[in-house]
């Protein structure tokens, strides 16, 4: 007779998945740029995400799409502190996604919460130290440089075990200046220096990111290689509701991996596909309020 079949044990994740919406005061996003570069119409969309579900506003005055020119410090501090006070004094939390440490500090003073630097520090040397003198959360992404030069960074042998490789650094690094394990949150670095291929293969090894005993941000929304799935004769007529679905496909596989969180463009979609995957995990035992 064969043994019986061992149930997968619980991830040690109680809360309910978070989702960050996206807020880009920019003009020149990958997605929605120039939408929101107005300070009254980005503090109005930043509202209407928390009215769609989002437990997070990620507020950046800086686009990282590939071929980007960087704006200066100066600029984006006009972008991105206003559009932060104000949203803050309306109570929301709010994530600054920026790889100034100035910006970050000028965030956190306007009432920000979160650093989310894709960079991981490696754009500033000096963003772990505010982390760090700061105690806010940050979020490290698994980033090989900017992407008006990354084309050459592509290449992993395992793109798995190189990218978990590489946030170790990164963590061993923020540890050593001062951040508190509590405090650090990892992004997989999903479309950066990766291509459709290495996307979807970390995808599927979410399990394994979630195992590293920190946070995990989960940033899918609207990306090339979803729109390579659903138009792959021309990505760039892939329409932005379809993309929507698929980011919120990916959104209940983060939630069943066990992602502290999610960055999407349209958190309505996402709440759903939680509540789906809240659903099933509460009767799945060993896995009740996972999700």
């Amino acid at each position: 007779m064969s043994e019986p079949a061992m149930s997968k044990p619980a991830k040690a994740n109680p809360e309910r998945m978070k989702i960050m919406g996206v807020l880009n005061v920019t003009p020149d996003s990958f997605s929605d740029g120039g939408r929101y570069f107005d300070h009254g119409r980005a503090v109005a969309h930043g509202l209407e995400l928390l009215a769609a579900g989002a437990d997070i506003i990620d507020v950046g005055g800086e686009s990282t799409r590939p071929g980007s020119v960087r704006v200066d410090e100066a600029e984006e501090l006009r972008r991105v502190v206003p559009v932060v006070r104000e949203l803050a004094a309306a109570n929301a939390v709010i994530s600054v996604d920026t790889m100034r440490a100035r910006v970050a500090e000028a965030s956190l003073a306007a009432g920000a919460h979160i650093i989310n630097d894709v960079s991981a520090g490696l754009s500033d040397p000096s963003m772990l130290t505010v982390a760090a003198e700061s105690g806010a959360p940050v979020v490290l992404m698994h980033w090989r440089g900017y992407l008006d030069r990354a084309s050459a960074t592509f290449h992993y042998d395992d793109v798995v075990a190189e990218v978990i490789s590489e946030l170790k650094t990164r963590i061993d690094e923020a540890i050593t200046v001062g951040v508190e394990p509590k405090n650090i949150i990892l992004d997989p670095g999903l479309g950066f220096s990766k291509n459709a291929e290495h996307n979807w293969q970390i995808l599927a090894a979410l399990d394994e990111f979630v195992s590293l005993d920190h946070r995990l941000l989960v940033a899918a929304s609207r990306k090339r290689f979803i729109s390579t799935l659903l138009s792959p004769e021309d990505p760039n007529l892939a329409e932005e509701a379809a993309k929507d679905q698929a980011t919120a496909a990916i959104s209940g596989l983060s939630a069943q991996a066990g992602a502290w969180a999610v960055r999407v463009h349209d958190p309505a979609t996402s709440v759903i596909a939680c509540k789906v995957i809240g659903a099933v995990t509460a009767h799945t035992p060993g896995l009740e309020g996972r999700a």
